[in-house]
């Protein structure tokens, strides 16, 4: 069962409804291993000191910023937890239009799911943001660390989608792109009018269900055709271990056979030697 990331109350105004957070995302990335092409055993990695060579175990490993070349500030969790933040309240800040997020600060979707008593607040605040076009900027932090979020309406939910924050994005003067319209660079009407002919033919309408990961989904079937055409080389421990046991079934077999015929042969025995001691009897008479 989809377990919650987190648990909390929104909060607008003296109004607080309880929800529980849950990823709005499903990953179907492939898992690869590293593996020595000698025997295919996983190859690890090790984390060890640059200076000894020697493997650093966990409790030995702390936490450095390195503010100058070469020297660092250490710090332990018990710092990390003073600045670490555990708020479990989702507070509206402000509303805006929609429309002036610009898509670019969109970052990780979450879905709010309300608890049973806070249905009524939900669907209050969920249809005021969807009739009013509107947006809640809010403060949330998840794993310790403060976001900023976007809360909005999505057909019958709320979605809490992170925002990047704003020294997060590079700035367009980071790079050249063509400054100018249509007339700076001589586009002709002819080329306009068949660029707009060519965009209007391959409108049509936003169906995401028909796109598809094919590079994942050929990658699969490859997988699973290797699969298929792969024989599986047996472990010699086991396969000595089932060898065994094949061996002494078919012992126990011939020891069986072995003991069907002997009676039988037995039996014979014992008839010849009663005949030739009744016929004895029979002369002396």
């Amino acid at each position: 069962m989809l377990r919650p990331i987190w648990s909390g109350y929104i909060s607008f105004g003296l109004v607080n409804i309880p929800v529980s957070l849950y990823s709005a995302q499903k990953r179907f990335d492939l898992r690869f291993h590293l593996l020595d092409v000698r025997d295919k055993s996983r190859v690890r990695y090790k984390r060890v000191n640059e200076e000894t060579g020697a493997e650093v175990p966990w409790n030995k490993i702390v936490h450095g910023y390195e503010f100058t070349d070469g020297n660092y500030i250490v710090v332990n969790d018990e710092e990390f937890n003073k600045v670490s933040t555990t708020a479990k309240t989702i507070a509206m800040e402000s509303f805006v239009n929609k429309e002036e997020i610009e898509y670019e600060f969109f970052e990780t979707p979450y879905y709010l799911v309300p608890a049973k008593e806070g249905m009524k607040s939900y669907v209050l605040l969920r249809e005021v943001l969807d009739d009013e076009g509107k947006l809640g900027i809010a403060k949330v932090a998840i794993h310790g660390r403060e976001h900023v979020a976007a809360i909005m309406p999505y057909k019958n939910s709320l979605v809490l989608n992170l925002l990047r924050f704003y020294q997060e994005l590079r700035p367009l003067t980071e790079f050249e792109f063509p400054e100018g319209t249509i007339s700076d660079f001589k586009i002709t009407n002819k080329e306009l009018v068949l660029a707009k002919q060519l965009i209007g033919a391959l409108t049509e309408k936003w169906q995401p269900e028909n796109y598809h990961d094919d590079y994942r989904e050929k990658l699969m079937k490859w997988v699973e055709d290797k699969t298929k055409t792969t024989v599986v080389e047996e472990d010699p421990v086991e396969k000595k271990r089932r060898t065994k046991s094949v061996d002494l079934i078919e012992l126990m077999k011939k020891s069986m056979r072995s003991m069907v015929k002997k009676p039988a042969a037995t039996d014979k025995a014992s008839v010849k030697k009663k005949t030739h001691e009744s016929r004895s009897v029979s002369t002396k008479a």
